[in-house]
């Protein structure tokens, strides 16, 4: 026994003992940190094994530089700094976790007066007792060294050597990178969430993934300059149209209230799922009545236009009238660097809207909890706010209708106008959140059980939504709102479509681009309570074109902003459809890369005669200038230069998103009985209880039962 902590002790008198030390020390802090402090959502084996693995190929990496210094005081100390800066990096995010429930990025460290100031004189009260574990090792290795129980080695270590093992952990490093890969697809190029690359890579590859992006950001922002916004002007000086005088104004005043249909796509509208035993079942009966009512201006040929920000990309669209990025979400890649002049910021200025979102996930998904900030919202109601357990949750977050229920307590606190959004999930793949039989709802029979669950999850979200609005209308708030209901993308893939096929009457044999690109359709609705003459438009549009919409519905005029879309009821809409990918929808064509295609009769054209040609070539340039306009106004931050449109620049430090019901309440005893919240409408009362909820026992006579599963794609 004696012997054999003789043998431990002497191998820390040699340079790689200490190195294996500092790592295993290291390690072992991370894993408490991952296991106490930070709340990552780890939901299988396989995701605690990558947590397992992932401190050790970074740690390894970084303190292998101190074993290529020759001289051994140099090199000890050399190690020994870089273990204390990786100590410190990690601590750091630990407290500042404990505030924001986010990492720290290389801005927030280069703005670290800000982050002081942020924190005020709550600081302290962020520390725990256990957080000596995170520091204890620091005053215990300079009492091993002053006791010699750890000498100098003055042994060098061979450049062979040190070069293995630096080699070894990028080998590592490169395992645990294809293991996270392999459970989170497309991890690195569509950055779902700071959490995601922490839980899967390590805070020190989090930092330096974060530098990396924050330096190209800069490049870009940096070469920059206000010369380079004549051309974006000019180009929508010549692209906005004129708003339709009989629409403009008919929601003046009115509330907005954003509900977003998580991957709906416009084919659902109306569908009937026949099972097996040949009776049809309707899908969606809540939304095909709004679909159709008289009260709705609905469209049928509007596309989204999201690349690898999904969702994200989906909210870029429809609060700025730009694009997202063509590599990588715009909202975790530039969401809290840019100036944006988007829809809060406009609403709030010119008519005196009260901006919030609401979503029952995690704040720092998709970066939201900055990105925010920036686009001018005054409130964000992320899961903190929302009571979500394993009963009434999956991996994306609240299920819609303890959503919607739950969001009330908050809504009715809100002054009106406001502008909302309140963004569901439950209808997100992979589907399975209903098993057979528990769903109320039949599952489509064919070989995929992505598909199968679809219509299920759909019909779930439809009867959330209907009992959302039956809240509006017992509330008081229908009559005095504007609903605005969209699809964010596609919910079935085009590597699925053809499983598909046979539910949509088409041949899987015969299934093509063409028909992958007709897919893309998602439901937009404006629906007005109080307007008789809604009608079903059939004008194509994408995402893009939604806020100039909605402004000039609400009587604000959008040509004094820089916004690349075209107002949808205008006749003079140019009725071109960009895809983020380069692909073109019209009236007349679908344009896919180098082949286009006659929409009359689906067949591409083979040898289209000379006006097709330029046709076909004037659409493409007219798409390939949109997206070009968008990507030099984003990466070039070019709004920070744009005075025309007079708003106050937003200021991001001004927003917390937290003691928000504190602050609503503070404000409704501020104005008495100026308040304009339907709380205050009630005589004080709330309308909680005005919200009835069906379970799908009630609905159809069986259990309402929400399975949590795992699932492969994001938002």
């Amino acid at each position: 026994m004696k012997l054999n902590k003789k043998l431990n002790l002497n191998k820390l008198q040699t340079r790689i003992g200490y190195f294996v030390l500092l790592i295993v020390l290291l390690w072992a802090k991370t894993m408490f940190a991952y296991l106490v402090d930070f709340h990552l959502g780890i939901e299988s084996l396989f995701q605690y094994f990558i947590l397992f693995i992932n401190p050790f190929a970074t740690a390894t990496l970084l303190l292998s530089i101190g074993l290529y210094v020759k001289n051994p005081k140099r090199a000890y100390w050399t190690t020994t700094l870089i273990y204390i800066a990786m100590s410190i990096l990690l601590f750091s995010n630990v407290v500042y976790y404990r505030e924001f429930t986010d990492f720290i990025t290389i801005n927030t460290m280069l703005g670290a007066g800000k982050v002081a100031s942020g924190l005020g004189e709550s600081a302290l009260r962020l520390f725990r007792p256990y957080d000596l574990l995170y520091l204890i090792d620091f005053p215990i290795l300079g009492v091993l060294f002053w006791k010699k129980k750890i000498n100098v080695d003055e042994q060098p270590i061979r450049f062979r050597l040190a070069f293995a093992i630096t080699s070894l952990s990028v080998l590592m490093f490169s395992i645990n990178l294809s293991l996270a890969e392999a459970d989170r697809p497309q991890l690195l190029k569509r950055t779902f969430s700071k959490d995601y690359i922490v839980k899967y890579l390590g805070i020190n590859a989090f930092t330096a993934y974060d530098g990396l992006q924050t330096y190209q950001a800069n490049q870009n922002r940096a070469q920059a300059s206000e010369n380079d916004l004549v051309s974006i002007e000019e180009y929508v000086s010549h692209h906005q149209t004129p708003p339709n005088e009989k629409m403009f104004g008919v929601a003046k005043g009115k509330n907005v209230i954003y509900v977003h249909l998580e991957s709906l796509q416009q084919f659902m509208i109306g569908y009937h799922l026949v099972d097996e035993n040949g009776v049809s079942h309707e899908v969606t009966p809540f939304l095909n009545s709004l679909f159709n009512d008289q009260a709705t201006y609905s469209f049928d040929n509007v596309f989204h236009q999201v690349k690898a920000g999904k969702t994200s990309d989906a909210e870029t669209l429809l609060e700025n009238s730009f694009f997202g990025l063509d590599q990588g979400p715009l909202f975790t890649q530039l969401g809290n660097k840019n100036t944006f002049q988007a829809a809060p910021a406009i609403l709030g200025q010119e008519a005196g809207y009260t901006s919030a979102v609401f979503h029952g996930n995690a704040g720092t998904f998709w970066n939201r909890n900055e990105t925010y900030k920036h686009l001018g919202y005054d409130y964000f109601f992320d899961g903190s706010y929302y009571d979500v357990n394993e009963d009434n949750s999956f991996q994306y977050g609240l299920h819609d209708k303890p959503f919607f229920q739950q969001s009330t307590q908050y809504l009715e606190h809100l002054q009106q106008p406001f502008y909302t959004k309140f963004i569901a999930v439950s209808n997100h793949y992979p589907y399975s959140e209903f098993k057979d039989g528990d769903a109320g709802f039949p599952m489509a029979n064919t070989k995929d059980t992505t598909i199968n669950g679809y219509f299920a999850t759909a019909n779930y979200l439809d009867k959330a939504v209907e009992e959302f609005f039956n809240y509006l209308k017992a509330s008081g708030l229908y009559e005095n709102s504007m609903i605005v209901l969209y699809g964010d993308h596609y919910g079935i893939s085009d590597s699925r479509n053809i499983e598909l096929a046979e539910l949509l009457d088409k041949s899987p044999s015969l299934w093509g681009p063409y028909d992958n690109a007709q897919l893309q359709r998602v439901p937009l609705m404006f629906h007005i309570p109080g307007q008789t003459d809604g009608f079903v438009n059939h004008t194509f549009g994408g995402q893009v074109d939604v806020l100039p919409t909605l402004l000039h519905l609400l009587g604000i005029d959008s040509n004094k902003y820089l916004m690349l879309g075209q107002d949808l009821f205008s006749p003079e809409n140019s009725q071109i459809v960009t895809f983020r990918n380069g692909d073109i929808m019209t009236p007349e064509y679908t344009i896919i890369g180098d082949n286009a295609y006659l929409n009359k009769t689906g067949q591409m054209i083979l040898e289209p005669t000379e006006e097709q040609t330029a046709q076909i070539e004037q659409i493409r340039e007219a798409g390939q200038q949109q997206l070009q306009t968008s990507d030099a106004l984003t990466n070039g931050d070019l709004l920070r230069y744009y005075t025309n449109s007079n708003l106050e620049p937003v200021k991001p430090d001004s927003y917390n998103y937290k003691n928000q019901v504190e602050r609503l309440e503070k404000i409704e005893k501020e104005k008495g009985k100026n308040s304009t919240s339907v709380y205050s409408q009630h005589n004080n009362q709330s309308t909680v209880d005005l919200y009835e909820s069906k379970t799908y026992q009630e609905y159809f006579g069986k259990p309402d039962v929400a399975s949590e599963e795992t699932a492969a794609d994001s938002e």
